[in-house]
């Protein structure tokens, strides 16, 4: 998928686990993400990441160290 795409759908992630205070957001979005993005996503996520993750927010940074 596009960077920009991956940006979106992750920080849209993230921005949905904000809203639950009584959780561990970082690892919520790390689970929606295990869970329901292909190997092939995350893989592109990780290195994304590694590489700077320039647009990504810090919960999804935070996440994707938990992938």
């Amino acid at each position: 998928m596009s960077p920009e795409t991956m940006i979106r759908m992750a920080n849209q992630i993230a921005a949905f686990f904000k809203t639950q205070p009584k959780i561990d957001q970082a690892q919520g979005v790390a689970d929606h993400i295990s869970d329901f993005w292909e190997p092939r996503m995350k893989a592109q996520l990780v290195a994304f990441v590694a590489d700077g993750g320039a647009g990504l927010d810090d919960l999804v940074i935070e996440a994707s160290r938990r992938l």
